[in-house]
């Protein structure tokens, strides 16, 4: 029996109990909108997520080419199609998530307008988005699922093959899938990034990626300015994001640590030790410093410390902060991920200043002799100029074989090696290769488990309309529209071109036909326009 069947007979015999009271309710159109709402409650897409998750992470780990990917999504329409299109071109939705960004909450979703990268933005904003997309995801299932019910009612009518359409129906693929969701520093304390947690779980996060930053002092991770914080506050709010897991049930959620440290030289406490060689001994070692022989040494507040017997007053900025040592970074960074791993985060995010597999595995590599199942969230920016930096591995990879270089410009003209002329050249093919070559690359030698891109759909947003305005009010007129979209929705056989039933008109009447039989009022019929598609 099938499962379509299955709930059909279920709910058969709970109409027949209620007797006449119920005998308008039709058993199977109850039967496909229970199908149609399978998850119930964030928690339930939580716990489904996290179990999709955790099998990919194991999957990895018995062979890297099994490596995930995401589009970090400002809208739940965005995620919606974003999946939609890959369960059509790809034929599944395995191994693909959505990345929720905090950058793109900030610079989008705020009510206060456009922000930086700051934490300045309604951490609500972060769980209100989480819900909204997987409601667009529920409703693409919904839509799927009412595209099949009719292929059903249609194969039963006609004679078609009924068990074919069934089997669709009962092997039928989500597009909810997990969601890395960015909490930033954790807006606030412990107890704030714990309770802000608790929402974006109950949501439906199985993932939560926070950073080592100082949350009040929180910068993007592309930009300078960069505060990190000693290593027990940042464990104390993994600690948090975990307990708020257990707390809702989830006890295999995600935890993704980020360190900032390889672009951080700055830190706002100084951590009080209390044995020698513990984590703030460790973290303290890296603060540059200048050696003092006595109370003479020292101006008027002046901060003095003994590091490994010396006495050395840190170096301290006017604004109150502490500088690091130049040249600690990468040692900072691989104690950050060691400490994060053995303290109970699942995954790591190194937030690099350029995309270069070698440097990521010099790190990860390191950190892998301590904690041997390490994995990495890496972010595919764009922030980087990809087509610039790739052409500059490749230029200076040439350079060190010592192959002549004299067709090309300068690896310091930037310009020159961004030019359209360019591109045919055998240093640009080669550059294009390594770039689409990355991910996979990366998930081999450098420990990737997930790639994804922060901000995609902030710049598609921005190419497209400005494609479509420069035409439409251009010379093109209407056909700018009708050549650069709508053709192309039709021709790549996209649900958007039948934007009604997409928008859920089409699930609108057939809901109204369960009510109401042969009195609905429908939307659809031969007057509506979207039977010209």
């Amino acid at each position: 029996m099938t499962t379509y069947q299955r709930e059909t007979d279920t709910l058969a015999t709970l109409c027949q109990a209620q007797g006449k009271t119920w005998q308008a309710i039709n058993p199977e159109y109850a039967s496909r909108m229970r199908l149609q709402n399978r998850f119930r409650t964030g928690l339930d897409i939580a716990q489904f997520t996290a179990d999709i998750m955790r099998e990919d992470m194991a999957a990895y780990d018995a062979d890297t080419s099994q490596y995930t990917q995401s589009l970090g999504c400002w809208h739940g329409f965005t995620a919606q199609q974003m999946m939609m299109a890959i369960k059509r071109h790809q034929k599944t939705t395995k191994r693909s998530y959505v990345y929720l960004s905090g950058w793109m909450v900030a610079a989008l979703r705020s009510e206060f307008g456009p922000l930086p990268d700051q934490s300045m933005h309604e951490k609500t904003s972060v769980p209100a988005l989480i819900e909204e997309i997987y409601t667009f995801l529920k409703q693409a299932d919904a839509r799927e699922l009412d595209h099949l019910f009719k292929d059903l009612d249609n194969a039963k009518a006609t004679g078609g093959d009924v068990q074919a359409v069934l089997d669709k129906i009962d092997n039928f693929e989500s597009h909810v899938v997990p969601i890395i969701a960015d909490i930033d520093a954790g807006f606030g304390n412990e107890e704030a990034t714990y309770l802000l947690a608790k929402k974006m779980i109950e949501a439906g996060a199985c993932a939560i990626q926070i950073e080592n930053q100082v949350s009040d002092a929180k910068q993007c991770g592309h930009q300078a300015g960069k505060v990190t914080v000693p290593h027990e506050d940042f464990l104390a709010k993994i600690n948090a994001v975990r307990y708020a897991f257990l707390e809702l049930g989830i006890d295999n959620g995600i935890i993704v640590a980020r360190t900032d440290s390889l672009g951080a030289s700055l830190t706002q406490k100084v951590p009080v030790s209390q044995t020698p060689g513990d984590l703030a001994s460790q973290y303290n070692a890296f603060l540059e410093t200048t050696p003092i022989n006595g109370v003479e040494d020292l101006n008027e507040g002046d901060t003095a410390m003994k590091l490994n017997g010396q006495l050395c007053k840190p170096t301290r900025l006017d604004n109150g902060l502490y500088q690091f040592r130049e040249g600690t970074e990468k040692d900072r960074v691989v104690l950050d991920c060691i400490t994060s791993l053995q303290s109970g985060a699942d995954l790591l995010w190194i937030e690099t200043e350029k995309p270069h597999v070698k440097q990521i595995a010099e790190l990860v590599n390191r950190v892998k002799e301590q904690v041997p199942d390490a994995k990495l969230v890496y972010n595919n920016s764009p922030s980087f100029n990809w087509t610039l930096k790739f052409r500059e591995q490749v230029y200076q990879q040439w350079l060190d074989e010592g192959k002549d270089l004299s067709a090309y410009p300068s690896i310091d003209d930037n310009k020159a090696l961004m030019a359209p002329e360019m591109d045919a050249t055998e240093l640009a093919v080669a550059a294009d290769e390594l770039v689409q070559n990355f991910q996979r690359d990366g998930a081999r030698e450098a420990g990737i488990f997930h790639h994804l891109i922060t901000l995609p759909t902030y710049h598609t947003a921005a190419l497209s309309t400005d494609i479509l305005s420069e035409g439409y009010f251009g010379d093109l007129g209407m056909l700018a529209y009708v050549r650069d979209v709508q053709r192309q929705e039709i021709r790549r056989e996209q649900a958007s071109v039948k934007h009604q039933d997409l928008a859920g008109s089409n699930m609108g009447d057939t809901h109204k036909e369960y009510f109401s039989g042969e009195n609905a009022l429908k939307a659809g019929g031969e007057a509506n326009t979207m039977n010209q598609f």
